[in-house]
Parts: C-alpha cells; sequence; structure tokens
C-alpha cells in the first residue's frame, strides 16, 4: 500500500512539473523575411549595392569601348599589311604593328575578363556581408521584443517546415519592424519599389 502511494505522489509530481513547464513555456512567432524585406536598412543596402553595380558598369564600358577601338586599330593594321599597293617594307613593317596590336588586344581582353570576374566576387562578398549585418540586427530585435514580451521560443513563420500553426496574437513581426524602423531616415523609408534580391550579376 505503502510502495503503490509513493508510486502515486511520483506521478502526480511528475504532471505538476510538466504542467507547470508549460505553462512557463510562451512560444510567439515572426516572419524573418517580412522583418528583412521591410527594415529600411535593407532598402539602404540594396541602393548602396545598385550605386556600386552603375560604377562598376561604367568602369566595365570603358574598358570595353577600349578593346573595341583596338580591335579596329588591329583589323586596319592587318588590311595595311595586306595591301600590295603599298611597298614590301612598308608592309613588313604593318604586320609587325598588327602583331604588336594582336597581343595588345589579347592583354585588354584578358584584364577585362579578370576585371569583371573581380568585380561580381566583390559585390557578392558586399552583399553577403550586408545581408549577414542586417540578419545579426533583426535576430537582436527579435530576442529584446521577445524578452520583453516573456516569450522564451520564437519561431520562424516565414519557414513553412517549422510553423504549422500560429495565433496571431503571439506574432510579434510588425512590433519588431516598427522597432527596427524606429530611426529610420525618411529618404530611406519613403522610396517604393527597390527590388530586394541582391543580384551581384552584371550585364
Amino acid at each position: 500500500m505503502k510502495k503503490l502511494y509513493l508510486t502515486i505522489l511520483t506521478v502526480a509530481l511528475l504532471a505538476a512539473t510538466a504542467v507547470s513547464a508549460t505553462a512557463q513555456t510562451k512560444v510567439a512567432s515572426v516572419d524573418m523575411k517580412k522583418l528583412f524585406d521591410g527594415y529600411w536598412k535593407t532598402k539602404q543596402s540594396q541602393a548602396i549595392l545598385e550605386s556600386s553595380k552603375a560604377e562598376l558598369r561604367k568602369e566595365i564600358k570603358d574598358m570595353a569601348d577600349g578593346l573595341e577601338k583596338t580591335q579596329t586599330e588591329y583589323k586596319q593594321l592587318l588590311d595595311q599589311a595586306n595591301d600590295q599597293a603599298i611597298s614590301a617594307d612598308e608592309r613588313d613593317k604593318r604586320k609587325q604593328a598588327a602583331g604588336d596590336k594582336a597581343k595588345e588586344l589579347n592583354n585588354n581582353k584578358a584584364a577585362l575578363e579578370q576585371f569583371q570576374r573581380q568585380a561580381e566576387a566583390q559585390l557578392a562578398d558586399k552583399s553577403q556581408r550586408m545581408s549577414g549585418n542586417i540578419v545579426t540586427e533583426i535576430r537582436k530585435a527579435v530576442a529584446d521584443k521577445a524578452k520583453a514580451g516573456g516569450y522564451s521560443t520564437v519561431l520562424n513563420a516565414a519557414a513553412a517546415e517549422v510553423v504549422v500553426f500560429s495565433d496571431p496574437g503571439t506574432d510579434i513581426t510588425d512590433p519588431v519592424l516598427a522597432q527596427l524602423n524606429a530611426g529610420a531616415p525618411i529618404d530611406v523609408i519613403k522610396p517604393a519599389g527597390l527590388p530586394l534580391t541582391i543580384s551581384t550579376n552584371l550585364p
């Protein structure tokens, strides 16, 4: 009988502990994609990247124009080297000049290709660093808001496989976004329609 009593008491205590633990656990949800897309620093970062891309496009165009000019000069020298109307000595000189121009053309082409690769790598690295910093700030804001609301766990509602059901009352996305954008410059949050996907491919 005493053994049965102890067993019942143990089960009761375990049940009470489980109920207490459940009562202390407050779970909230947040849409990380909405926070990232709506954060003013995301738009600011996109504008900075677009400016960098515009500068790189200009440099690439200038290099491409120079390459085209060298190509034209090479063709002219090649035509002159085969022109029977001029002397053999002059044709030899033009042939030598065409060979030198061909080397210059190949060097310029290689330089342009290398510059494009480096430009895309730099943009990708810059984009990754900016995105990483933004996500870090968002996570901190979510953590601060969760602690203030007494939530012990916050699930990402943007990941469908993580959240099956979420009570709208436990969604803290909007208050976190309001907190993030509280100090946003007007000229940053006012424009609309900027693409939020950071692209590093140069046309």
